[in-house]
């Protein structure tokens, strides 16, 4: 990666051997792993310190170490281990990763978006890497802290760098754009997410466009069928993608299929092994960019074939008796709620399709009418749906006044509602479990899956 010698420049102040070549092959913020040559950076949080672990980041490893000027310096650190004082260790660990950056220098990407931003990284990384050396955000390292160690996490040879830019509210992602500078920009979409501490989607949409803080050189790519982003389209360098005529990448002749999906774009035919139109879409941003960093249409269709998805997107799961569990419980919003329902809905391989749909959150005052609009993505194709969560009975009472024939019952708990489901289940059964990660739905998996 770099040498304790390289951060001298970046922190003046310092005790220990600052100025000596030592290589440092990692970063650590958890002492209770081992990581041989590693920069220790504690961080402080609401409840935590990781100052206090010091002497057991030494033992497992760190040759060097940042140090927040406000903490006194345990006496038993040795006398030429490398200690740089900062202001804050935090802003510290943002100052290293772009340093790091810079040295390294890879082709940047940055993606945000309401619902998406992790599939449409996946989908990128997958494409790009059949031409170039790529590193991707891992799991949901996205926020202030998350993306900085995906940067310090890039092997040296990295010549593609695909950053997910998430955020709670304002002002985060202009952060992570102005620290990453990415060449490449996307907005997925712009949803409900967060519109507790951003008022309305308008507030989110404004958020979103901070993306562009830190864009230069390259193109800005975005959903050009949202009303919200119209604007974009006078930007120079805007590429719209979506299956309005007035985009510049226009999705056309979707066919969708239970594990896959085809569409034409620019005249040729793309075979992508995700169903839905959200996906054809997220996937169609992924194209136009590739195009546009010269990769050819059989390099783009070669990366689609090899594409891998962060976990508790859409996982398929054997279940008991024979049956189909759909795990999607990482995330949700009203927008991929809905979206993953009209997939359930389209499977041809079970004929009985049951929803497990849990809370939403983050949607303030906005989250009973938001839950309850959720129900106008249940069909009749759907022959069961059971809630549960202090929100998600709304998305029940929604379903009630629709009049469809579908079975409803909301719980009150997790283990109640998987034997429920558990006795229901046959070989002609999909089962989808959908709802925010606070809510931990996966462990319904316990009752449902084959073992």
């Amino acid at each position: 990666m770099f040498t304790v010698k390289e951060l001298a420049p970046l922190f003046s102040k310092g005790n220990g051997a600052t100025n000596d070549p030592i290589q440092i092959k990692s970063v650590m913020t958890d002492t209770r792993m081992e990581k041989k040559q590693s920069l220790f950076i504690p961080l402080v949080g609401d409840n935590h310190d990781a100052h206090r672990f010091i002497m057991d980041a030494i033992k497992n490893g760190a040759v060097a170490a940042l140090w927040q000027k406000d903490h006194d310096l345990p006496r038993e650190i040795p006398t030429e281990f490398p200690v740089f004082i900062v202001e804050d260790t935090l802003q510290a660990l943002q100052e290293t990763s772009s340093f790091y950056l810079r040295k390294v220098n890879p082709i940047v990407i940055g993606i945000t978006g309401s619902n998406g931003k992790t599939t449409t990284k996946d989908i990128t990384a997958s494409v790009l890497q059949v031409k170039y050396r790529t590193h991707k955000t891992a799991g949901n390292f996205n926020n202030h802290v998350g993306m900085p160690l995906t940067i310090l996490s890039m092997p040296p040879e990295t010549e593609a760098a695909v950053l997910e830019m998430g955020m709670s509210g304002p002002g985060e992602i202009s952060l992570l754009s102005k620290l990453a500078r990415p060449q490449h920009v996307m907005i997925t979409n712009i949803g409900e997410s967060h519109i507790e501490y951003l008022g309305s989607r308008e507030g989110i949409a404004k958020a979103k466009l901070e993306i562009l803080d830190g864009w230069h050189d390259g193109c800005f790519i975005f959903d050009g069928d949202e009303e919200l982003l119209a604007s974009c389209y006078n930007k120079p360098n805007a590429l719209a993608c979506g299956f309005e005529e007035q985009c510049d990448t226009v999705i056309r002749d979707t066919l969708l299929e239970e594990n896959r999906s085809e569409f034409v774009i620019n005249n040729k035919q793309y075979k992508l092994l995700l169903s839905g139109k959200h996906n054809v879409k997220n996937a169609s941003y992924v194209i136009t960019l590739a195009e546009k960093m010269g990769l050819t249409f059989e390099e783009i269709q070669a990366g689609l074939n090899q594409l891998q998805m962060s976990g508790m997107r859409y996982e398929k799961h054997a279940g008991k008796e024979g049956s189909l569990i759909i795990n999607d419980a990482y995330n949700a919003s009203p927008t991929s709620m809905r979206a993953t329902i009209e997939m359930v809905a389209q499977l041809t391989s079970k004929q009985t399709k049951v929803l497990i749909l849990g809370d939403m959150f983050e949607l303030g005052s906005h989250a009973d009418q938001l839950h309850k609009e959720v129900a106008e993505a249940v069909t009749e194709d759907i022959d069961a749906v059971y809630t549960i969560g202090e929100h998600a009975a709304y998305i029940a009472e929604g379903i009630k006044e629709q009049k469809h024939n579908i079975e409803l019952k909301h719980f009150e708990d997790k283990s109640s509602l998987g034997h429920h489901v558990s006795r229901r289940l046959n070989s002609d059964t999909v089962v989808l479990i959908k709802a925010s990660r606070g809510m931990k739905l996966e462990v319904l998996l316990n009752d449902l899956l084959d073992e």
